[in-house]
């Protein structure tokens, strides 16, 4: 087997920022260096007014923080990202209320009192096709796979590389990977098995079906096991059969989701730790038609 290609390896943390100097990035240095300038100015225009002594002492839990910011992480992102993103959380609004107009407000005797109202996401409309509608822009949701590339050859690689790299060179419109993981219940399955337990034939085969949907259900109770989902979500100028197309061309399965899968999409996303609800989802603004069993 032809081995002489080198191995191509992708970097796990590929999104890192680069490192400037001493292992810092960008940002980490500029954090440092407004914390430095700072403490310098201070010690420049009121040095005299305390020993030297007192200047470090107060110089030390400084540098600890700044170093505990800069070099600290906290849920997978860099601890002054995650203090960011939390002050901006903080000044985002708890819920969204109809208002009335200031004046309103001051001339009205007895106000009613503001009643909540549901938070509008970016996805405004999903379409019976599956083509969701966000912020005014038509995208295409794909569930893939994936494809194992350690085990291949050095030519294998390369092709599988080169494959990707077509697909991601003839893209004329935004794309995005998004992976989550949810919980796998298993229960479903446990429910599966009890009722096709009555239609075997032995009495032996019977009993391990139980034993076999018991151990399910002991599985799911004790290691709640996790189930990895992949999408790709394309816009409308990107050919949804371009990208299917490319995908099986490096061995990865892929197919455009239709208008309840992709709700069933969105719903997951919102709520990962709930079980989905059994069926297909209806499509938001389509109407509901009840099939009578006869």
């Amino acid at each position: 087997m032809d081995d002489d290609i080198p191995r191509a390896t992708v970097p796990a943390d590929i999104d890192t920022p680069d490192a400037i100097a001493w292992g810092l990035s960008f940002r980490q240095l500029s954090i440092i260096a407004v914390v430095a300038g700072a403490g310098w100015l201070a010690y420049a225009s009121a040095g005299a007014l305390l020993p030297p002594a007192v200047w470090l002492v107060l110089a030390v839990p400084v540098a600890a923080g700044t170093a505990v910011v800069v070099l600290g992480r906290r849920d997978g992102l860099p601890l002054e990202a995650w203090l960011r993103h939390g002050l901006q959380l903080r000044r985002v609004p708890r819920r969204q209320v109809p208002g009335a107009p200031a004046d309103h407000a001051l001339t009205a005797t007895a106000p009613a009192p503001p009643v909540p109202a549901p938070l509008r996401g970016p996805a405004v409309q999903v379409a019976a096709d599956g083509t969701l509608t966000v912020d005014g822009t038509e995208r295409t949701v794909i569930a893939c796979g994936t494809a194992n590339i350690a085990l291949r050859t050095g030519a294998e690689q390369a092709a599988l590389l080169a494959g990707f790299g077509q697909w991601l060179t003839a893209l004329n419109a935004p794309a995005q990977f998004v992976v989550a993981a949810h919980r796998h219940h298993l229960g479903v399955y446990a429910d599966a098995v009890d009722d096709a337990r009555a239609g075997l034939p032995d009495a032996a085969l019977r009993a391990a079906a139980d034993d076999y949907a018991a151990f399910l259900r002991q599985l799911d109770t004790d290691r709640e096991p996790l189930r990895r989902q992949i999408v790709c979500v394309v816009a409308q100028g990107a050919s949804r059969e371009a990208t299917v197309r490319g995908f099986a061309a490096i061995g990865v399965a892929a197919e455009v989701l239709d208008g309840p899968q992709v709700a069933a999409v969105l719903a997951a996303a919102v709520d990962p730790y709930d079980p989905p609800v059994p069926g297909p989802r209806a499509v938001p603004g389509e109407p509901l038609r009840l099939r009578r069993q006869t």
